[in-house]
């Protein structure tokens, strides 16, 4: 079949420019590989599942039919590893101590670890801690003057005046200091030994005192501190031990927000905390197809999704139900099912095309970043990346391509190619390479990317995300735009430089953990960007700003973060509640592993852009 381009000739050689008609794609198949990924009988693609697995065979499968083969001395399939969930065991044990009389509770019924809980065993006094929030922004911190090494602290969900417009905390917006990974990570800074947390009655009176259940917290696969979810009436009796009541201590913090913090004089705990991470293999699927020269340009898409639901669904009374991931994202795996098809079809290209589908970018970009650190190509012989994540929810003809300014020469290809497809509106406005998925593992390693995207909806990580809402002929003229980008990548003798581009929040440390509105631009800035992909202990960079305080100390893509300031780092969620504790213009000691080296260097710290 012959390239859908008009070839026109001028001075200054060979232009091409794209046509809108003689479309190489088709609605009916795209949507049949969707209705496939998302029926109710892949269950969502969870990471780790057999129905991923299964999904991974069906793209093998397509790119086989089209005759793509493997990178050479490969598989189809890349693997690696990845926690995919936690597991209760059968030792979890709660027993405390008041006035000298002791009482074990229920697993399940009185207490329950959370998912992000550490394992092992504690015996300590308990300090009550307010919500267990440190806000500086705010003038807020419930640990002030407070002594919690060694001991439990029993702290709060969520924050003050919860239901307040005007509170302090964003009015009915809840920040990140409310998020359990939050108060994990505050915890552990100030060296207690465990989070006891409580229901906060003064905001949900209405609401019976429930426990959470093991996998509904979101947070890190392991917060490094032990943490358990007991129920307020179990803990009353602690204060009225005291001589205090609860509800009025609610209400206090609540009108005035200042802390009520105090140390628990008649009361010891001991936990046994017994949580098992569970690690399993998955795959990325890789095919290639070769060019007349070794570069090639990179098309990929995610093809995992949330299964049935879990920490991340956006419906949490229907956790337990399929989130099929019909857009999210099966509309870009059948993008990229697609183009490989198309560009099969072709004669054989200048530069070739690596079609790849992402697994675990729902847990963290973990398979674009797995690749991106193991790639099967070299990485600075890929031309671009170009990213499908939901693309088929067109709606008004808007699509959001972001990355157009990370090369030097995609934003100018993207006008050109544009005006041909009258009932797409491109939008710009996210023009950095950097965001929430699949190509900012790409950007990290300086290569240029564009990722395409039709937007958020209200189905949006629900089970209500089914083929029937799939706007099937929209998605199509995106393939068709996408189509003529990448052929414009290979054919173009003029490959786009790297560009770095200056996020508008740029340290991506800060507040974009959890996705939560609120204040997420508050703190000095850094300067480094995280690499996803699990390790033991510390923060990877994936990247490192050159202009950038971690920059100006020497700091560089692959130095894995271990300390800063006083605080071990153990995971992100502690960079960023160590990063939020301080304020521009503080020089902080900052400790790195480089390679068998550990180095200690001084990072001054600035204001954000």
């Amino acid at each position: 079949m012959l390239r859908r381009v008009c070839i026109l000739f001028g001075l200054a050689g060979i232009v091409f420019a794209a046509t809108a008609g003689d479309s190489t794609f088709d609605a009916d198949r795209y949507l049949g590989h969707i209705k496939f990924l998302a029926s109710p009988e892949m269950r969502g693609r969870a990471s780790g599942s057999p129905e991923l697995e299964k999904a991974a065979q069906y793209i093998v499968n397509e790119f086989k039919s089209d005759g793509l083969k493997p990178v050479e001395g490969t598989n189809y399939l890349q693997p690696f590893d990845i926690t995919t969930s936690a597991v209760l065991g059968k030792a979890d044990r709660f027993e405390f101590v008041l006035n000298g009389q002791s009482q074990d509770l229920q697993p399940t019924k009185d207490f329950e670890p959370v998912s992000f809980s550490g394992r092992g065993k504690a015996s300590a006094g308990v300090v009550f801690a307010g919500y267990g929030i440190t806000a500086p922004e705010y003038n807020y911190d419930d640990y002030a003057g407070l002594d919690v090494k060694g001991k439990f602290v029993l702290v709060l969900k969520h924050e003050p005046q919860e239901y307040d417009d005007k509170s302090i905390f964003e009015g009915r917006v809840y920040t990140d200091h409310s998020e359990e990974y939050s108060k994990a990570a505050n915890a552990r800074r100030h060296g207690a030994a465990g989070v006891i947390l409580i229901n906060d009655r003064i905001h949900h009176q209405t609401s019976a005192d429930e426990l959470d259940g093991f996998s509904a917290a979101e947070g890190p696969a392991d917060a490094g501190i032990l943490f358990v979810q007991v129920k307020e009436q179990v803990v009353d009796p602690w204060f009225r031990a005291e001589g205090k009541d609860l509800m009025s201590i609610e209400s206090g913090i609540d009108a005035d927000v200042k802390p009520r913090s105090f140390v628990f004089r008649k009361l010891q705990v001991r936990e046994n905390v017994d949580v098992e991470r569970v690690v399993k293999t998955v795959h990325n699927v890789v095919a290639y197809l070769p060019g007349q020269t070794d570069e090639y340009v990179i098309i990929g898409a995610h093809y995992d999704h949330l299964g049935l639901g879990g920490r991340f669904s956006l419906a949490p009374s229907l956790i337990g139900t399929v989130h099929p991931g019909a857009d999210d994202n099966a509309s870009g795996t059948s993008g990229v099912i697609e183009l490989a098809r198309h560009f099969s079809m072709l004669p054989k290209p200048k530069r070739g095309y690596l079609f790849m589908t992402f697994a675990g970018e729902e847990l963290g970009l973990l398979g674009s970043g797995y690749y991106a650190n193991h790639p099967e190509l070299p990485l600075d012989k890929a031309v671009a990346m170009i990213n499908m994540d939901m693309i088929g929810r067109l709606r008004e003809g808007k699509l959001y391509v972001g990355g157009a300014d990370t090369g030097t020469t995609l934003r100018r290809d993207l006008n050109s190619l544009a005006p041909h497809f009258p009932a797409l509106h491109v939008d710009y406005s996210d023009a950095g390479g950097y965001g929430s998925s699949d190509h900012a593992s790409f950007t990290a390693k300086q290569v240029p990317v564009l990722f395409f995207f039709s937007g958020l909806h209200a189905d949006y990580h629900k089970p209500s995300d089914t083929w029937d809402k799939i706007n099937a002929p929209g998605a199509v003229e995106v393939l068709q735009l996408v189509a003529d980008v990448a052929d414009r990548l290979d054919t173009d003798p003029d490959r786009p430089q790297f560009v770095r581009v200056e996020e508008k929040s740029p340290d991506p440390h800060a507040g974009q953990i959890s996705g939560t509105a609120g204040s997420g631009g508050y703190g000095p800035y850094f300067g480094s960007v995280p690499d996803f992909t699990e390790i033991p202990r510390g923060v990877r960079f994936a990247d490192v700003t050159p202009e950038s305080p971690a920059g100006k100390a020497g700091l560089k893509a692959g130095d894995i973060l271990v300390r800063f300031g006083t605080d071990p780092i153990q995971n992100l969620y502690d960079f960023t509640y160590a990063l939020r504790a301080h304020k521009p213009g503080d020089e902080v000691e900052v400790e790195v592993l480089r390679g068998n080296q550990t180095l200690k260097v001084k990072v001054q710290l600035t204001e954000r852009h």
